[in-house]
């Protein structure tokens, strides 16, 4: 089904593109959360009467995005953890622990924002990835220490 996207969306395309999606996707998440119409000649009118409404709302999310990744860089982000005589943690630092940590500095992130490429087991430095807007991202350093 091709539909015309009223939103960027990470690995799918940006605002205004034509993109084929499966039916399933575009009627429970994309319709429902009006991120995307029906490719039809009414839809494309309506889509040119909203065009600008739609990218000062994208600008908006660019901005807090930026605001976003300049309130993390100048954060020092670090856990405490219980660990073995290895240095190797009891379990792993999770993307929910880190989205907490950032929430209680009232920064808000999802985790589809945070890119981790290896689980965090162990203490020392290591290196994520935040990605809160299409085509802008920041690799932070999260430092464990033992508790």
């Amino acid at each position: 089904m091709k539909v015309i996207l009223t939103t960027n969306i990470k690995k799918l395309g940006k605002i205004g593109d034509l993109v084929n999606v499966k039916e399933g996707f575009a009627r429970n998440f994309l319709f429902p959360k009006k991120m995307a119409l029906r490719e039809n000649n009414k839809n494309l009118e309506y889509y040119e009467k909203i065009k600008e409404e739609i990218k000062e709302k994208e600008n908006l999310k660019l901005e807090n995005a930026k605001k976003i990744i300049n309130q993390i860089k100048s954060l020092k982000i670090s856990f405490n953890k219980e660990a073995d005589e290895k240095d190797q943690l009891y379990g792993s630092i999770s993307k929910k622990e880190i989205i907490n940590y950032l929430k209680e500095k009232e920064i808000k992130l999802h985790s589809d924002d945070i890119i981790i490429n290896e689980p965090i087991r162990s203490l020392g430095e290591h290196n994520i990835l935040i990605n809160p807007y299409v085509d802008i991202s920041e690799t932070i350093k999260i430092i464990v220490n033992k508790n």
